[in-house]
C-alpha cells in the first residue's frame, strides 16, 4: 500500500516537473518571438532613418502617411530606402529558411547555400545568360535571372546529393561543396574574360552581394516567390521534425522520404535562388541564422524554428545591410562582407561544440 503511495506521489510530482518545464519553454519561445519583432520593427525604423541622407523619425512617418513634401525625401524613402529594406529582409529570410532546410537534409550543422556551392552555381549560370545568351543591348529581366540561378542551384545541389551516395562523412560532403563551389567560380571567371566592358561591369556588380538597385516591382516578385516557398517550407514542418530522428523514424511515421527529399530540395533552391539572383551570392546567412535560432529557443521542433528562422533570417540581414550602407558612408560596403564577418565566427562556434562533444 505504501508503495503505491509513495509512486502515486513520485507520479505526480514528474507531472507537475513536466508541466512546469513546459510552462517556462513556452514562455521562453514567446519571449524569443517578441524580441525579434521588436529587432524587425527598430531595424526598419533605422533604415528608413538612416543613410547617406538622414531623415528624422517624424517626417518619415508623415512621408509614409501621404505628405510629400517640397524636398527629395518623398522620392528617397519610397523609391530607394521601403524597396530596399524589403528585399533585405525578404531575401534575409529566403536564405536562412535554405539553410535550414539543407541542414535538415544533409545531417550537418554547416550545410547551406554558400558553403555547399549552391550560390556559386546559382552565379554561374546568372553569368551565363548575361554574357553568352544576352548581348549588350539586352537587359536581364527579374524573372530571367532568377530562372538561371534556379537552374544553376539545382544543378549544384543535385552534385552534391550524388556525391552523397558514396561520401559518409559529414565534413568530406562539405569540403566538396565548397570544391564545387571554387569550380563554379573558375567557371566564371572564364565567362567573364570573354566578357563584353558592359556585361563585367553588371557582372561585378552584381556578384558583390547587395540590395541596393532593386524596385518595388522586383520586390512584388520576391514577396511572391518567397511568401509562397515559406508557406510551403511550413507545410513540411512535421516530416522535418520525424526526418531530424532520422530516416527509418521518418520511414515508420508515414514519410515518403524520397518525395519529401525532393520538395526539400527544390523548396531550398528556390528561396536560394531568388536570393542569388536579386542581391548576388550572399554568404553566411543560411548556416549561421537556423543555429542562433535554435541556440536561442531552446527547441529544435520545426513548428517553432521555421517561423524564428524566417524572422531572423530578415533581422539579419536588415542588420547588415544598415552597417553596410551606414558604417563609412556615403561609402557602402558589399553586404556580403558584412554577413562574413558575423557569420563566420558562428560557423566556428558550431565546429568547435561539435569537435567538443565528439571527443
Amino acid at each position: 500500500m505504501s508503495d503505491w503511495l509513495v509512486g502515486g506521489v513520485h507520479s505526480q510530482r514528474s507531472i507537475r516537473e513536466e508541466k512546469t518545464y513546459d510552462e517556462l519553454r513556452t514562455r521562453r519561445i514567446v519571449r524569443v518571438f517578441v524580441l525579434l519583432g521588436v529587432f524587425l520593427v527598430g531595424l526598419v525604423i533605422a533604415s528608413l532613418c538612416i543613410g547617406s541622407v538622414r531623415i528624422p523619425l517624424e517626417k518619415v512617418v508623415s512621408i509614409l502617411m501621404g505628405e510629400q513634401g517640397g524636398d527629395s525625401s518623398y522620392q528617397v524613402i519610397w523609391n530607394i530606402r521601403l524597396p530596399r529594406l524589403a528585399a533585405a529582409g525578404l531575401l534575409g529570410a529566403a536564405l536562412a529558411l535554405s539553410g535550414l532546410l539543407l541542414q535538415t537534409l544533409f545531417g550537418n550543422p554547416i550545410a547551406g547555400p554558400y558553403i555547399l556551392g549552391i550560390s556559386s552555381g546559382a552565379k554561374l549560370a546568372v553569368a551565363f545568360v548575361m554574357v553568352v545568351l544576352l548581348n549588350e543591348t539586352q537587359a536581364m529581366s527579374s524573372w530571367m535571372s532568377m530562372f538561371a540561378a534556379f537552374v544553376g542551384s539545382i544543378g549544384t545541389i543535385c552534385c552534391v546529393l550524388l556525391a552523397a551516395r558514396s561520401v559518409r562523412s559529414a565534413s568530406t560532403l562539405v569540403i566538396f561543396g565548397v570544391m564545387v563551389g571554387y569550380v563554379c567560380s573558375a567557371a566564371t571567371d572564364v565567362l567573364v574574360t570573354f566578357a563584353s566592358d558592359a556585361s563585367v561591369v553588371s557582372l561585378r556588380n552584381w556578384s558583390q552581394g547587395s540590395f541596393s538597385g532593386i524596385n518595388a516591382g522586383q520586390v512584388g516578385v520576391i514577396a511572391a516567390v518567397v511568401l509562397l516557398a515559406s508557406v510551403g517550407v511550413f507545410a513540411l514542418s512535421k516530416p522535418l521534425g520525424a526526418y531530424q530522428l532520422g530516416e527509418r523514424y521518418a520511414v515508420s511515421m508515414g514519410v515518403d522520404v524520397r518525395r519529401f527529399r525532393m520538395m526539400v530540395i527544390a523548396l531550398a533552391s528556390l528561396l536560394a535562388a531568388c536570393a542569388t539572383a536579386f542581391a548576388g551570392p550572399i554568404s553566411f546567412v543560411g548556416v549561421a541564422v537556423p543555429h542562433v535560432v535554435r541556440r536561442i529557443l531552446g527547441t529544435s521542433k520545426p513548428l517553432f524554428v521555421i517561423p524564428a528562422t524566417f524572422l531572423g533570417g530578415a533581422v539579419a540581414c536588415l542588420a547588415c545591410d544598415l552597417v553596410a550602407r551606414s558604417l563609412f558612408a556615403p561609402v557602402e560596403m558589399s553586404v556580403s562582407t558584412v554577413t562574413a564577418l558575423f557569420g563566420a565566427p558562428v560557423v566556428i562556434w558550431v565546429l568547435l561544440r561539435r569537435r567538443g562533444q565528439v571527443s
